[in-house]
């Protein structure tokens, strides 16, 4: 299995600023076996330690003497560390919040040592009163698969290929079979045990299975890490978001959890799931102008999952009615669809916001700032109707408008359309 985050390894591994690297994500997107992929390919050795298995490493950080803890290292791993040669590997450095603290004097004390740490966001982004290495550490985020790494996994590769040609009226000719694949990646999702065993045996059913464990297992980190008072509200708002996403208009309504709901009773909880990287708050901005961040309204806001495969199974949707029907793309209100995009564009790293204006009818789906302001309209099929792009771009000409939809790769004079399976792929070559 390929990850398109193993190339920002290699250029961490070959920077000359080089810090200790933290790999964030949520669980369960392939931290760990993308850190041993990477140890394995890069360098002559990998001194592996699960922080959570190796009892040891709880008494390891009784000070911050870097030269005593390579010893310790060394010893736990039965590897001999060499500056350079041999990656340093701390899982589930969460279970330690010293050990996060040490990263800072790795930075400042060993630097010759390559040393990388991953652990669940649960624990990593949650820890109160951790002394947390700011600019001590360098940081890369691993989210599901992307639907250009899902089609590596199904041994796709070259209608990959085909796709970063950028020539984009000739990939169009090969749409009907992007349109499946993307269909099967609505179902599988991104989440690499799921899709690896999609890819080995095709079975929807172990699919769904697979979803559903993982669903399972972040409920009992709910109840592991979510302290006793909040983890009912933590449950409602996570239950909440597949029919907060099917609504016409996805902002999220406190009443739709709970009768008279309101936003003192669950803003902690909501706070909690995406401090945990399980839920993607997309703030509204008043007005789509650049900096974006300058027309922030932090009362307004949509939920997305963290993955499109888990959102399917969390909903009960059927296996027809996403790999036979056009369910998927057709109803729902677009949530899948709408779900589908934000991942990619959160897989590149992009803050993304949403755009309404009071007492009107216009509303973009997604806005995101590069060079140009991009306002993003999302279709879950070929209607190419734009009523709110134009508005937006009749009054404000230097916007970049672009929508995304089943539809043929169409230049306008005053947007492009994108057919969804190239999202990715335009929006990161986007000035």
């Amino acid at each position: 299995m390929e990850r398109f985050a193993y190339d920002k390894l290699v250029e961490w591994k070959k920077s000359k600023d080089r810090k200790p690297l933290i790999l964030n994500g949520a669980r369960q997107v392939g931290k760990t076996w993308l850190l041993k992929e990477f140890g394995r390919r890069e360098y002559e050795d990998v001194a592996y330690i699960n922080c959570d298995e190796v009892t040891a490493m709880q008494d390891a950080f009784t000070d911050f003497d870097t030269a005593r803890l390579i010893r310790v290292f060394s010893a736990l791993s039965n590897v001999t560390i060499r500056p350079g040669r041999t990656l340093i590997i701390l899982d589930e450095i969460q279970i330690i919040p010293r050990g996060l603290t040490s990263l800072k004097y790795f930075c400042e004390n060993a630097s010759e040592y390559h040393i990388a740490v991953a652990g669940s966001l649960l624990g990593i982004g949650l820890h109160e009163g951790t002394g947390f290495p700011v600019g001590k550490v360098d940081e890369i985020n691993l989210y599901p698969l992307s639907f250009g790494e899902f089609l590596i996994a199904l041994g796709k590769q070259k209608l990959l290929e085909s796709i970063k040609t950028h020539n984009w009226q000739e990939t169009s000719a090969l749409s009907s079979m992007y349109i499946e694949l993307l269909r099967q990646y609505y179902y599988v999702g991104g989440m690499p045990e799921v899709v690896k065993k999609y890819a080995e045996e095709q079975d929807v059913l172990l699919v769904r299975s697979i979803q559903k464990q993982i669903l399972a297992d972040y409920r009992r980190d709910f109840s592991k890490h979510v302290p006793s008072e909040l983890l009912p509200k933590v449950n409602m708002i996570w239950d909440s978001v597949p029919a907060q996403l099917a609504k016409e208009n996805k902002k999220f309504i406190y009443s739709a959890v709970k009768k008279g709901g309101r936003a003192k009773e669950f803003e902690n909880a909501i706070q909690w799931l995406v401090d945990a990287g399980l839920v993607y708050k997309v703030l509204r901005i008043s007005k789509v102008e650049k900096p974006l961040k300058f027309y922030e309204d932090l009362e307004a806001f949509k939920l997305f999952f963290v993955d499109l495969g888990l959102l399917g199974a969390l909903s009960e949707v059927d296996a027809k009615d996403v790999l036979v029907n056009n369910n998927a793309f057709t109803e729902y209100k677009g949530a899948f669809t709408e779900q589908y995009v934000l991942q990619e564009l959160k897989g590149l790293d992009n803050k993304v916001y949403y755009h309404t204006k009071e007492r009107s009818a216009l509303e973009i789906d997604f806005v995101i700032q590069k060079a140009n302001v991009y306002p993003i309209e999302v279709k879950a099929e070929e209607n190419l109707r734009s009523k709110s792009l134009r508005t937006l771009y009749d009054e404000n000409s230097n916007l970049r408008p672009v929508r995304f939809s089943m539809a043929d790769y169409r230049e306008q004079e005053w947007m492009v359309n994108v057919p969804l399976y190239l999202a990715s792929e335009w929006i990161d070559n986007a000035e």
